[in-house]
C-alpha cells in the first residue's frame, strides 16, 4: 500500500491528517479509485451503503470537476436514525440532507449502458439521509481537488439513514423540500433537483459508473448528494433533517477523540 494510502487509513480511525504535498497522490480517476479501495481494506467490512458526491453545481465547482464520485460507506461509518456519532474535529466536519434510494434488485456488470427506465425499475425504496463529509487532507475538502477526496472515501465521513419507504414513486423527488436543522434551528432548505436535477439521474449514473467493475445489488442503498449545501458543524452538535412525508433522520455528534 502506498504511503498517501497508508496515511489516509490512519487518519480516519485516529483523528489526524495528512499534509498536502508530503506524499504523492493520485494523477487521475483509475488510480483515486484504486487508492480508495487500499484505504478501505484498513476500515473493516463494508456496509450496504454507497455515498455519491459533487452531483451540485457548486460542489463541482469546488472540486474543479464535471462529473459525481462515490464511495461505498465502511459498516464502522454506517448510522441509523437516532444514533451517536462519533466524529473527529481535526476532520473538516459539515452536514448535508440528502434522499437515499434501495435497490429491490441487481443491476449487475454488463457492457451495455443501463437506461434511465431500468434503474427506475430496480428503485424499491427512498430514504431521508444525514451525511457527515469532511476530509483527512490537511487542506481541507475545497482544496483538496476531486482525484484526492475520491482516494480519501468519497470526503465521507458518517452516513445516518432514516426508515425507507417503499411506495417511493408516490413522490417527486425533485420537487421534494427537507429542512435541515442544527442544534434545533433551521440551518438550510433545499429540494431534490439539487442532485444532477434527479436524485434518480444519480443512481443512473452510478449504475453506469459500476457496470464495468462489481455493479449494484438489491437491498444496497445509494445516498445521492446534498439537496441543502454543506454546514459546518462540530462534535456535540445535534442534527436532524425533516424531509415531510418522507420522515425524518437525526444524529448526535460526539467527540471521538474524548
Amino acid at each position: 500500500m502506498s504511503s498517501f494510502t497508508d496515511q489516509l487509513a490512519a487518519a480516519r480511525l485516529e483523528g489526524t491528517t495528512v499534509r498536502a504535498g508530503a506524499v504523492e497522490g493520485p494523477d487521475g480517476a483509475l488510480e483515486a479509485y484504486a487508492m480508495q479501495a487500499e484505504v478501505f481494506a484498513h476500515l473493516g467490512p463494508a456496509s450496504n451503503a454507497w455515498k455519491v458526491g459533487s452531483t451540485s453545481p457548486e460542489s463541482q465547482a469546488k472540486l474543479g470537476t464535471n462529473e459525481p464520485g462515490s464511495a461505498r460507506v465502511p459498516a464502522r461509518f454506517n448510522f441509523t436514525s437516532g444514533a451517536s456519532v462519533p466524529v473527529f474535529a481535526a476532520h473538516d466536519l459539515w452536514i448535508e440532507g440528502e434522499f437515499a434510494l434501495r435497490l429491490g434488485r441487481d443491476l449487475p456488470p454488463r457492457e451495455a449502458q443501463y437506461t434511465r427506465d431500468e434503474v427506475e425499475a430496480a428503485i424499491d425504496g427512498v430514504a431521508p439521509v444525514l451525511e457527515v463529509v469532511g476530509s483527512r487532507l490537511a487542506e481541507g475538502i475545497a482544496n483538496g481537488g476531486r482525484f484526492r477526496v475520491t482516494a480519501d472515501g468519497g470526503a465521507n465521513v458518517s452516513l445516518i439513514t432514516g426508515e425507507v419507504i417503499s411506495n417511493w414513486r408516490r413522490f417527486d423527488l425533485p420537487g421534494h423540500e427537507l429542512c435541515l436543522t442544527v442544534n434545533g434551528q433551521t440551518v438550510a432548505v433545499g429540494k431534490g433537483d439539487r442532485a444532477l436535477g434527479d436524485p434518480v439521474n444519480v443512481m443512473l449514473w452510478l449504475a453506469n459508473h459500476l457496470r464495468g467493475s462489481e455493479g449494484l445489488k438489491a437491498g444496497e442503498i445509494v445516498s445521492t448528494g446534498t439537496c441543502t449545501g454543506l454546514i459546518r458543524v462540530a462534535p456535540g452538535d445535534r442534527l436532524s433533517a425533516d424531509f415531510g412525508d418522507i420522515g425524518m433522520v437525526e444524529a448526535l455528534l460526539t467527540d471521538a477523540s474524548a
